[in-house]
């Protein structure tokens, strides 16, 4: 009797299973290029070029002049440099020029970073979207940008030049 109903309730757990397994899995969209244009000139000639900016410099000229005027109130550290010597002023200058390039060193490399992500990766819901928004946005993209269609990660695209066209093309 045991032994049936462990039969039975085996059976009954492989066809729930084998039921709900066919409908589990959805169907990927046909994967082919898509033309945006027929022309690939002025692919991406709207993007910045990432190398710092005025607004760096301004923000790390800043800093530099806050650590000057904190370094020229301050004794020097080492104990050879009078207060408010020429030596004193040197030694503030050298210090201060150490913290500007740092900070110069770490704009660059945030703006790099925001770039990236911003440039590699757009999302659309539909494939006809993405065409759309590429089209009228060409000038912003980057060739090698990868385009989720729908979330699906496993099925990306990415936008290349293809005999001098502007592609669509599965990655």
């Amino acid at each position: 009797m045991r032994s049936v109903v462990l039969t039975q309730w085996t059976f009954l757990l492989m066809v729930v299973a084998v039921a709900s397994g066919g409908c589990s899995h959805t169907q990927q969209p046909e994967r082919r290029v898509y033309v945006i244009s027929e022309d690939a000139s002025g692919v991406g000639s709207n993007l910045e070029s990432g190398t710092g900016g005025a607004g760096a410099e301004a923000y790390c000229n800043e800093m530099e002049k806050q650590c000057f005027k904190k370094c020229w109130r301050r004794k020097p550290k080492e104990p050879s440099i009078e207060k408010h010597t020429e030596n004193h002023h040197k030694y503030c200058s050298s210090e201060c020029l150490k913290v500007f390039m740092q900070c110069l060193k770490e704009q660059e490399e945030l703006e790099r970073q925001e770039s990236q992500s911003q440039r590699k990766e757009l999302h659309f819901p539909t494939v006809d979207a993405a065409l759309d928004w590429i089209r009228v946005h060409k000038t912003e993209v980057a060739i090698g940008t990868v385009v989720i269609v729908g979330g699906m990660v496993a099925a990306p695209y990415v936008i290349a030049v293809m005999g001098g066209a502007l592609v669509l093309a599965p990655l």
